[in-house]
């Protein structure tokens, strides 16, 4: 190992309804998320779990921990390879299952980055470094399921680039 890298978060459980956990409906899944200097995040649990659907619920931070270290590698090789990315978009998709005694597990996630390059020429490089950049991202080489890449390649109209 070349070296570690530490990272601490504080949540905070904010669903106390005035009877705690007293019973499983009795108590909201509200909580907050904080890093020292960062915005908060406000997570709950998925609506399916009685959790706010206006809040971010932990499947979807998993996925968008993926789907942000697959952006942030792919620049990385981008710039390393010489291909010049000016946008980056990604749709990423992720299925859980749930198991007979109420647990649960993610079993595959997907992600569909649409990137626009500036040269047309190196299109086919672009599209090369989503298997590069896969295997850089740490969230990815951390999870016990497959993360698939479903990559789109567009070429910059020439206004765009100025």
């Amino acid at each position: 190992m070349i070296g570690a890298h530490h990272y601490a978060v504080q949540i905070h459980w904010t669903g106390n309804r005035g009877t705690g956990t007293s019973s499983y409906r009795a108590y909201g899944r509200d909580h907050v998320l904080t890093s020292s200097g960062k915005e908060q995040i406000a997570g709950s649990a998925d609506r399916t779990f009685h959790g706010d659907a206006d809040r971010w619920n932990p499947e979807e931070l998993l996925l968008g921990a993926l789907s942000q270290c697959h952006l942030l590698s792919y620049l990385h090789v981008a710039a390393k390879h010489g291909v010049v990315v000016v946008g980056y978009s990604d749709d990423a998709i992720g299925t859980m299952a749930q198991t007979a005694d109420g647990g649960g597990h993610f079993t595959a996630a997907t992600l569909r980055p649409r990137v626009t390059i500036a040269d047309p020429d190196q299109a086919e490089l672009a599209q090369s470094l989503h298997a590069e950049a896969s295997k850089a991202c740490f969230i990815a080489a951390s999870v016990n399921f497959p993360v698939g890449h479903e990559p789109v390649t567009i070429i910059a109209e020439p206004a765009s680039l100025l």
